[in-house]
C-alpha cells in the first residue's frame, strides 16, 4: 500500500510538472529565438551601416573634396589679474611666516 502511495505521488507530480515543464521550454525557445533574430537584425543593420559609410568616403574621396583647411583655436582669455586678492595673500602670508613662490 505504501508502494502505491508513493506511485500515486510520484505520478502526480509528473502529470502537473511535465506540461508546466514544456511551456517553461517553449517560452524559453521562444525568446531565446527572439533574441537571436534581435542579434541578426543588428548584425545585418551594422554591415549595412560600413557599407554605407564606406561608400559614402568613396564618394568624397572621387568627387575631390578639398582637404579641410586648418582651424584657428582660439583660446580662452584669462580673467584679469586680482590685486586684491594677491595683496591679501601677501598679507596672510606675512601673518603666518610662510613664503610663496
Amino acid at each position: 500500500m505504501r508502494l502505491l502511495w508513493t506511485l500515486g505521488k510520484v505520478l502526480l507530480a509528473l502529470v502537473l510538472i511535465v506540461p508546466a515543464a514544456m511551456i517553461v521550454l517553449a517560452t524559453m525557445l521562444g525568446l531565446l529565438g527572439a533574441v537571436f533574430g534581435l542579434t541578426l537584425l543588428a548584425i545585418r543593420l551594422a554591415f549595412v551601416g560600413v557599407i554605407a559609410w564606406g561608400a559614402y568616403r568613396l564618394f568624397k574621396a572621387l568627387v575631390g573634396a578639398s582637404s579641410p583647411s586648418p582651424r584657428v583655436e582660439m583660446l580662452p582669455q584669462l580673467p584679469p589679474r586680482d590685486l586684491h586678492y594677491e595683496a591679501a595673500m601677501r598679507e596672510l602670508d606675512e601673518e603666518l611666516g610662510g613664503v610663496r613662490s
